[in-house]
């Protein structure tokens, strides 16, 4: 069962997210930026929160759980002295997503042969 709600929601999110930009004509750097910021937004209401409960991995892989992430890094930071600190909590979460991205990245240029 969670196999499918992790699908249901993952997919539900794709869909939502390209409908806007077929019926919308928003362009796909827009969308990314919308998504994050609806993440980070439902986020810090705590609705993010029990979506990922209910959905795990199909809610947090998804560009809003980078935005969810991002926030919560700054929410467990908040407690701290300085804007350093709540800098260094944003990267607490979301430093492996970025990780993870910049090496399938490369991989992925060496196996594809990018134009430009």
């Amino acid at each position: 069962m969670d196999y499918v709600m992790a699908f249901i929601v993952g997919g539900a999110i794709c869909a939502i997210a390209q409908s806007l930009m077929d019926i919308g004509k928003i362009s796909q750097i827009k969308m990314m930026s919308l998504l994050v910021a609806v993440g980070a937004i439902l986020g810090i209401s705590g609705i993010y929160d029990r979506l990922i409960a209910i959905a795990g991995a199909g809610a947090s892989l998804p560009i809003t759980g980078f935005g969810y992430f991002l926030i919560k890094g700054v929410l467990v930071q908040k407690e701290s002295n300085g804007w350093l600190a709540i800098g260094a909590g944003m990267f607490q979460f979301a430093g492996a997503i970025l990780s993870f991205t910049i090496v399938l990245s490369f991989f992925t240029a060496l196996i594809c042969r990018p134009k430009g």
